[in-house]
């Protein structure tokens, strides 16, 4: 079932978002005069052996999402187009079996309107299948199967109509049970809205894509990376990051245009010293400086768990290209910034993987969750016994299977 054989980032302490939200305490703070729309994300990928983006189990990891959020299970909320990928998969099985390139997390778009309106969002997703989203939303894409993502033309599309833009409004958002990054995301002062009877801070909405990111990353001999921009478009804000348990390093390399070998980042770095660097560098992008707080809260764990992994931002004109965007009226200011992360499969986390498998340690398989596909092929194309790919087989799905257990599904 489960085997398929920007700048530099740092974490923001709670002290210093709670520093960014007293400073930018009142709306006429930061409120724009004109309709404004801002929107952040990720785009998380795998390299295979050649640098490239592979294909792996992108809706793999728990999704740490409420209850009310809605999925493409929901018939009620999608439009279907049918295809011809054999047996339809639901949200739940989707996990396991879904092969992609891309794992589109967190999209979020905020608005700030110089008095109340309504404004109509749509956003295509050109080889790609919406996948959750909240406010409820018009969503029609193909019935999911696993290889739905490499038919011709697996469009997908999400709409949001009168979107109501408040000056104030209704702040007592859905909550659910339990922990979630999802809330870390309102914590901005961008305007209320309301899409009919819901409530939210922003439109939200993830999906998984098929297409190839700006950037590769090969792992070479001795930890070292060689790591290059795809196309003709120079790559920003690349950096290098490993963590091993306690320990950490990153490589800051700027602008990339062509290629460049990198050696592997000293583990003896500290992630708070990137925070008011990193900062500094999401604002300079287009967000205001609780946006750029609440998308590093977001992802404070997730960026920076275990492995080797290479963060850059996607170029604007290639946001577009991958997730046209149409907002009526038109904003005066649209600022699109996404984080492109390219999982770095070294030989390192290899051995990792392998000592842990050997001595059953669950623990330590966790560490590596939704990535541990990508790491068991590579291990099962070694020269091994039937017996010993076997075993790497076994403990990778048990591990696969308690990871997707611990995030309930809600129907």
């Amino acid at each position: 079932m489960f085997m398929r054989a920007t700048y530099a980032i740092g974490l923001i302490a709670v002290a210093g978002i709670g520093a960014a939200t007293a400073a930018f305490s009142t709306p006429t703070s930061v409120w724009p005069t004109e309709l404004t729309a801002h929107e952040w994300g990720t785009f998380t990928t795998v390299a295979g052996e050649n640098g490239l983006a592979i294909d792996w189990l992108p809706l793999g990891g728990p999704s740490d999402l409420p209850c009310f959020v809605e999925h493409f299970d929901n018939r009620r909320t999608v439009k279907i187009i049918p295809n011809a990928d054999g047996t339809p998969l639901d949200y739940e099985h989707a996990r396991g079996a879904l092969l992609g390139k891309v794992r589109m997390e967190t999209p979020v778009l905020y608005f700030y309107a110089p008095q109340e309106m309504s404004v109509n969002v749509k956003v295509r997703f050109p080889r790609g299948l919406m996948t959750e989203w909240y406010p409820h939303a018009d969503v029609t894409a193909m019935i999911a199967g696993p290889n739905t993502l490499k038919q011709a033309n697996p469009t997908s599309v999400i709409e949001w109509r009168n979107v109501r833009v408040t000056r104030g409004g209704k702040t007592d958002f859905p909550s659910g049970s339990g922990e979630s990054h999802y809330y870390a995301a309102r914590a901005t002062n961008a305007a209320p809205l309301a899409v009919g009877p819901q409530h939210e801070r922003f439109l939200f909405y993830r999906g998984i894509a098929d297409f190839d990111v700006p950037l590769s990353a090969r792992a070479m001999p001795n930890g070292r990376v060689r790591i290059a921009s795809v196309g003709s478009a120079s790559v920003p804000n690349v950096v290098l990051f490993e963590r091993r348990g306690a320990t950490l390093g990153f490589r800051v390399l700027g602008t990339l245009d062509g290629d460049t070998t990198v050696d592997a980042p000293t583990l003896n770095g500290s992630l708070a010293s990137l925070r008011d660097q990193l900062q500094r560098a999401l604002t300079d992008a287009g967000l205001f400086p609780m946006e750029a707080s609440a998308m590093l809260e977001t992802w404070r764990d997730s960026w920076f768990e275990d492995g080797v992994r290479v963060f850059y931002l996607v170029p604007p004109k290639q946001v577009d290209a991958i997730l046209p965007l149409e907002i009526s009226p038109s904003p005066a200011h649209v600022a699109r910034v996404f984080v492109g992360r390219m999982e770095v499969l070294t030989a390192a986390t290899e051995s990792a993987v392998e000592r842990a498998i050997t001595a059953r340690d669950a623990t330590t398989l966790d560490r590596y969750g939704r990535f541990l596909g990508p790491i068991a092929d590579r291990l099962m194309a070694r020269p091994a016994s039937a017996s010993d790919r076997e075993r790497v087989r076994a403990a990778t799905n048990a591990a696969l299977a308690s990871y997707l257990k611990r995030s309930a599904i809600c129907e």
